[in-house]
């Protein structure tokens, strides 16, 4: 039995067998930090998705005023009681059965971190066609790691293994593979070591290579038996939650069905596309909204290197 509320009061209405339904379309379960001014976490992610045609169960594992950075900071980690609470109700609507696809990124904690993993084994083992996409979320190369320290082993330890697709940045994919990669070939040869963990693809983003030249950016996706670059400019601005933008937009093009040079394509296209924007405006959070219609059909696309 479960309470619901109608226009005569709070009733109690029978459960057993009845669920609601998402469309037999596509949709994703975010799961992410959530904030209320600015764009990073599922606040960064869901529009991007949902201007793919895609629906987005965004399940918060923060609530904070805005991103750290800012002179004042309000709002908590959830707690993963809450957490987990929170995806037993998606399950029990259903979610799980027609989701194309789990997204997970920023978690907040150790025990969130251990409810995510374990809601993604429980969520596979009920539909074995549904796909995770980790966005290990860790640190950066100007702060290194930002998350509490047991974070870290848990995503490289149970919740990459159990993903498809993760998508580190260059300094993320370091920690996770255990070397530093300061050559193409040293990526691809690491990123062999993380898919001998598990995942199918690993995307890194951010990337400043040897081999990079000045001015330029890389993004490599590499599998078991091909892997591929592509190379955009360099913008002068370094806004937060650029890589929760490029995880949703790889992970709505996969859900489009297109293949990994194709989605490298898309999400580094489009991604760009809002940095421009964002660089014109000189605005330290990136110009999501106004970059609607650039989301899904990116006026420039980048040429991809097979490598």
């Amino acid at each position: 039995m479960t309470n619901v509320l109608t226009q005569d009061g709070l009733k109690t209405m029978p459960t057993s067998g009845t669920r609601v339904h998402q469309a037999h379309g596509m949709s994703v379960i975010s799961i992410q930090s959530q904030v209320a001014y600015g764009h990073v976490g599922n606040s960064a992610a869901v529009f991007p998705m949902q201007m793919h045609g895609i629906d987005v169960i965004a399940v918060p594992t923060t609530l904070l005023s805005n991103r750290p950075g800012y002179a004042t900071l309000r709002g908590r980690v959830l707690d993963a009681e809450l957490v987990a609470d929170l995806l037993r109700g998606v399950e029990e609507r259903g979610a799980v059965d027609h989701a194309c696809m789990i997204l997970s990124g920023y978690l907040g904690s150790p025990e969130i971190a251990t409810v995510v993993a374990d809601f993604v084994a429980r969520a596979r083992l009920r539909n074995p066609a549904l796909r995770y996409a980790c966005d290990p979320v860790l640190g950066d190369r100007d702060r290194g790691l930002f998350v509490q320290v047991d974070i870290p082993p848990l995503v490289r330890d149970r919740l990459c293994p159990l993903a498809e697709i993760i998508t580190p940045n260059h300094f993320e994919f370091e920690w996770l593979s255990g070397a530093k990669a300061a050559t193409t070939d040293q990526v691809i040869t690491q990123a062999q070591v993380l898919l001998g963990r598990g995942p199918t693809t690993v995307i890194v983003t951010s990337a400043e290579l040897a081999d990079t030249p000045d001015g330029r950016i890389d993004t490599l996706a590499v599998e078991r038996s091909r892997a591929f670059r592509v190379r955009t400019p360099r913008l002068p601005i370094s806004p937060n939650g650029t890589g929760d933008l490029f995880a949703a937009l790889y992970t709505a093009a996969c859900v489009l069905d297109k293949d990994t040079p194709d989605a490298l394509a898309h999400a580094a296209s489009a991604i760009f596309a809002v940095l421009e924007r964002t660089a014109a405006r000189r605005t330290e959070e990136m110009r999501i909204v106004e970059s609607a219609e650039q989301l899904a059909h990116p006026p420039r696309s980048f040429d991809l290197t097979r490598l």
